[in-house]
């Protein structure tokens, strides 16, 4: 196990506070960097990072959460599968009370929907082993991170001659939306704060194209407070120098490389499609998909009837994702929204920023950014 405690020593905090105080005080006008993962949204505001920062930097949370940017026509159809006969869906724990058009899996389940929660892939496989009069389908929701262990549970259920696992693919990529936000001139981002998590998958290299095509500053950072300063203290670096390029801050676990192995069964598996992100809309290239001689294990392809997709009422959750507002913006927040009976997807999963900012943000006396 790699060690942490050196990253969380106060004095190492105290000095990178100063260290960016400096730098930031030598920069033209304030700078806004967004972090795209929500390890590290959730590290950010338990740790009380944002109001200790210096005035000329602003921290925005992006779409880091994967349950928080799967749209509702995901559940709707997830729902609608658990509906047909002789189907059982198997669900990460976040899932399960992610609102869909009409209620939720919780809700669906309170009124007879099989549905259990899961906390691996293969926890999913072991259900099918043990229902094998039914069809048990896996909601396979989450980053590059997820997508090998999804692969390898369907290696897994091949080499079983398991006919009665299935998989409806939910998974995203997270260099399509990054695109996105990196183009998108209400944003002005000045630089990026690059997910570790996801890094280890593809390597950093992937994200170059932000340095290349866009002029921002990146760095890839690990998961403690100071892993983070150290971060932000290099965007600010770089702005005040008129730099742009990656920095792997993170490399006690990342490589410029992408993990091989990881790569090769993901591409046996799964291939790009265009997929549909909370609040952003459709984005080229963006999610996976199973490859069409995986269909019989597609439940995507069944046959159902899925209502017409409607937002919570009220809910900014889309905005929140693209850092166009933060959490406090949104009407619904920690009044008809808050973590025990949540209406945004934002809320309900503990990546979610809304979640983050609830638990640990409100009570600091921090305006909206």
């Amino acid at each position: 196990m790699i060690a942490q405690e050196p990253f969380r020593d106060p004095r190492l905090l105290d000095a990178l506070f100063a260290a960016i105080r400096s730098e930031a005080a030598l920069l033209g006008r304030r700078s806004s960097f967004m972090e795209v993962c929500g390890t590290h949204t959730h590290a950010i505001a338990e740790a009380g990072l944002r109001r200790r920062l210096a005035p000329q930097v602003r921290l925005i949370s992006g779409p880091g959460c994967p349950v928080c940017v799967t749209p509702v026509e995901y559940l709707d159809r997830a729902i609608a599968l658990g509906r047909l006969p002789g189907v059982r869906l198997a669900t990460f724990g976040d899932l399960f009370r992610v609102p869909s058009s009409r209620g939720s899996l919780e809700t669906a389940a309170a009124e007879g929907l099989r549905v259990e929660v899961v906390y691996s892939p293969r926890d999913a496989l072991a259900l099918a082993s043990a229902h094998p009069e039914e069809r048990v389908v896996f909601l396979a929701v989450g980053f590059e991170t997820t997508a090998p262990a999804i692969a390898a549970t369907l290696a897994e259920a091949d080499r079983l001659g398991m006919r009665n696992f299935y998989v409806l693919s939910g998974h995203k990529v997270v260099p399509p939306p990054l695109r996105l936000l990196a183009s998108d001139p209400g944003l002005a981002l000045d630089g990026l704060l690059l997910p570790g998590h996801v890094s280890v998958l593809t390597g950093w290299g992937i994200f170059e194209f932000l340095a290349t095509e866009f002029g921002l500053p990146s760095a890839v950072v690990g998961f403690t407070p100071a892993d983070i300063l150290l971060g932000v203290l290099e965007l600010v670096r770089q702005r005040r120098k008129g730099e742009a390029r990656v920095t792997n801050l993170y490399g006690r676990a990342v490589r410029r490389e992408e993990n091989a192995e990881a790569r090769r069964l993901m591409g046996r598996y799964f291939t790009p499609v265009d997929s549909e992100w909370r609040g952003m809309g459709v984005i080229p290239e963006s999610g996976l998909a199973l490859r069409p001689e995986w269909a019989e294990r597609d439940a995507g392809l069944w046959p159902v009837t899925v209502p017409e997709p409607m937002e919570p009422a009220g809910c900014r959750c889309g905005e929140v994702l693209k850092g166009a507002i933060s959490p406090p913006e949104c009407p619904l927040f920690a009044a008809a929204c808050d973590p025990d009976s949540p209406v945004g997807a934002c809320m309900v999963s503990s990546e979610g920023t809304c979640a983050a900012w609830y638990r640990h943000e409100r009570y600091r006396g921090e305006a909206a950014p």
